[in-house]
């Protein structure tokens, strides 16, 4: 089980995937009005939500010491369409909010002010979507290699019952 013992996933990454959903919604999303009717939103909306039911499926069926082998099998091989499919709506909403954010200076701060600290949203948002560029490939293969590990050893062990 995780660090708190409630689910097996790490308190950290755990964190950072609450963080991100949170900025991509609101700081993102529900920022810039205009996005929200762009089909990139239906498509990180859709893999968001099919994921969280595996993924509490799985947890509730694993608490409960009854996991049916489709649910583990959905767990461990469905991320391979839907984490790409998330990833792609979450960059395109990005990409899309960018120019109404540089047209309207959302959440910047230009020098000079009382602070002397300048902030550029347009540029911030650029650099989240390069990041996506070493993290994606990390974690997509750390699953491919969960679900080898986890499925493989399903498999062996199918086959002594």
């Amino acid at each position: 089980m995780g660090e708190w013992g409630i689910v097996p996933s790490s308190v950290v990454l755990t964190s950072f995937q609450v963080m991100s959903r949170v900025f991509l919604i609101w700081a993102v999303t529900h920022s810039v009005k205009e996005v929200q009717s762009e089909d990139s939103v239906l498509l990180f909306v859709v893999a968001w939500t099919i994921t969280e039911i595996i993924r509490y499926s799985f947890y509730t069926f694993s608490l409960l010491n009854h996991l049916p082998y489709l649910i583990k099998w959905a767990r461990y091989t469905l991320f391979i369409v839907l984490y790409p499919m998330g990833v792609s709506g979450e960059l395109l909403t990005i990409y899309a909010a960018l120019p109404f954010v540089r047209q309207a200076g959302l959440y910047s701060i230009s020098l000079p002010n009382k602070y002397n600290f300048s902030f550029d949203y347009y540029a911030f948002l650029i650099l989240i979507m390069i990041s996506y560029i070493p993290i994606f490939p990390q974690l997509y293969f750390h699953m491919i290699h969960q679900r080898r590990k986890i499925l493989s050893h399903t498999e062996e062990h199918k086959k002594f019952e």
